[in-house]
């Protein structure tokens, strides 16, 4: 069974019932108490499972044509990425140009801050009433306090490192008491997150994301918990959790169920282009959920140039390549040996189509070239216009990366560390022998190998949108060259000059508090060298 369609999906959480058909419909029907609401089973899983739509996981699944998913803005502020519309999706603009205050973004920043901690106050009302909830059978209440813990998690990880310092509420807003909160250190922030984390591996079924009906399972919150000690141990914490970032990850990777997708046998069964098409593959660990005919997404209208909406064979009005990477990031890639670089892998430059008996091919301008070949869809953009396709969050292919970085880390340039890197590397190097890519990173000094896993990531995972987090946490930018394509070095963040000619100072590693916010609750402190926007 690809979905979690079961007819769960409604609100039922402080003061709201709802009921509903479909896991992602959601239609408030009544006013009740929150006794009331919890008591019935249906009323705990009802939710839970709200908490998969909300927040920081509609970041990465939710978003327009114009401007596409919130989870894109780190692209954006690194300078690598680009979107047609950023004339009038102005957040893209000010971030390029690291223009961005408090003011001139209050309403995207508004966006991720409201959708985060209402997704927390639903998660703390779950967690403080499921197990009241009558008739419940003790597995089920387990099982539902795991995952509103992982989407707790989840949130409060998002804005931790979104804004730095955030308001830490664990208790239900159950009157008007204490409704201006400060904001608590990262590190206490951090600790209720890998709390939460550990209690949700503690719970969940220990078995595959798509074989556990695309519910969070113990080896999705192992993977956020790995990646929450990897950043832990980066800036601005500098806790050094990188021994139980290994940890995790190796849980992950020794419980055995998931693995990569392999290669087929021509460019168009690429394990990329397996990822393109296909939901269910254990190689997802979590995905954003959604379905042609209730909760469509727009990522199909993105992955062509806007110029696509004239040629008349599409079904979609609007076309717009809103999430390009521009040539200094494409030039990570080794364009001889590396698959993801080739046309329709991950990226295409060019299209061809039939129409009135002609064979015609389009070639991409090149302020809109390339565009996200991974996201586009047949189905939808040539037939219904509606796109049921899933976006991943976490693969396996990271798991890995974490892997190998923690322990190069903690333990040296092990042949564990290699073997990781080496896996994710040598699906993509088909022309190379993996022996050969093995020669190449064994022996590396622990700074030079964990710079290769940097690499990696940007060469992996482009449309996970990993390239800003990575920079907040190792305060390294990326620099390459249009004449050594392959070849990345690294410099400090701060004082590094991006592809818009911008420099970074050390505010840009924070995102500012809305100014709304901040005149909302008058205990906020906004975040240094945004306080006079």
């Amino acid at each position: 069974m690809k979905k979690i369609f079961f007819g769960l999906m409604c609100v039922g959480l402080l003061n709201v019932s709802t009921s509903c058909s479909d896991f992602l419909e959601e239609k408030p029907k009544s006013e009740m108490s929150t006794g009331q609401n919890f008591s019935a089973p249906s009323h705990a899983y009802n939710a839970v499972n709200a908490l998969y739509r909300k927040g920081a996981p509609e970041f990465y699944g939710t978003g327009g044509v114009y401007m596409p998913t919130a989870a894109t803005l780190g692209g954006y502020l690194s300078g690598f990425f680009d979107n047609e519309y950023k004339g009038q999706e102005v957040v893209a603009d000010y971030s390029q140009k690291l223009s961005i205050t408090s003011k001139n973004i209050a309403g995207t920043m508004d966006g991720i801050w409201d959708g985060c901690y209402g997704a927390i106050s639903r998660a703390n009302t779950a967690i403080k009433y499921i197990d009241k909830t009558p008739d419940l059978q003790q597995s089920e209440i387990s099982t539902l306090l795991g995952e509103a813990k992982f989407f707790r998690a989840f949130n409060y990880y998002y804005l931790v490192k979104f804004f730095g310092d955030v308001p830490l509420i664990t208790e239900p807003y159950e009157s008007s008491e204490n409704m201006y909160v400060a904001r608590t250190a990262s590190a206490e922030v951090y600790a209720l997150i890998v709390k939460d984390l550990k209690d949700a591996v503690a719970s969940l079924p220990n078995e595959a994301f798509t074989n556990n009906k695309h519910r969070i399972t113990k080896n999705t919150a192992e993977t956020l918990l790995a990646d929450v000690y990897l950043n832990m141990s980066g800036f601005p914490l500098q806790s050094n959790q990188y021994a139980a970032a290994a940890t995790a990850a190796r849980n992950v990777i020794n419980s055995g169920k998931h693995k990569l997708i392999e290669n087929g046998a021509t460019p168009e069964t690429s394990a990329y282009n397996v990822m393109r098409t296909e939901d269910n593959n254990i190689e997802y660990v979590y995905t954003y959920e959604s379905d042609a005919s209730i909760s469509t997404n727009s990522r199909p209208q993105i992955s062509m140039p806007n110029i696509a909406a004239t040629w008349g064979i599409f079904k979609y009005s609007i076309t717009n390549n809103a999430y390009r990477p521009v040539k200094q990031y494409l030039n990570v890639y080794d364009r001889e040996k590396d698959l993801r670089i080739q046309e329709r892998q991950f990226f295409h430059t060019t299209y061809t189509y039939e129409k009135d008996g002609q064979t015609i091919t389009k070639v991409f301008p090149e302020n809109a070239s390339p565009a996200p070949w991974l996201w586009y869809d047949e189905s939808s953009m040539l037939s219904t216009g509606k796109c049921g396709k899933d976006l991943a969050v976490y693969r396996y292919a990271e798991v890995l990366l974490i892997a190998a970085e923690a322990i190069a880390q903690s333990e040296g340039v092990t042949a564990e560390a290699v073997k990781y890197l080496t896996d994710v590397r040598a699906r993509a190097y088909t022309t190379t022998s993996r022996s050969a890519i093995e020669a190449s990173l064994t022996g590396l000094s622990k700074e030079a190998f964990v710079q290769q896993v940097w690499i990696e990531r940007m060469r992996e995972l482009p449309l996970e949108m990993r390239i800003w987090s990575d920079i907040q946490r190792t305060r390294m930018y990326p620099k390459t060259s249009d004449s050594a394509p392959g070849t990345v070095t690294f410099v400090n963040v701060v004082g590094a000059v991006n592809p818009w000619g911008q420099t970074f100072q050390t505010k840009h590693l924070l995102w500012p508090i809305s100014d709304n916010e901040m005149q909302r609750n008058p205990s906020l402190v906004q975040n240094p060298g945004y306080e006079n926007d």
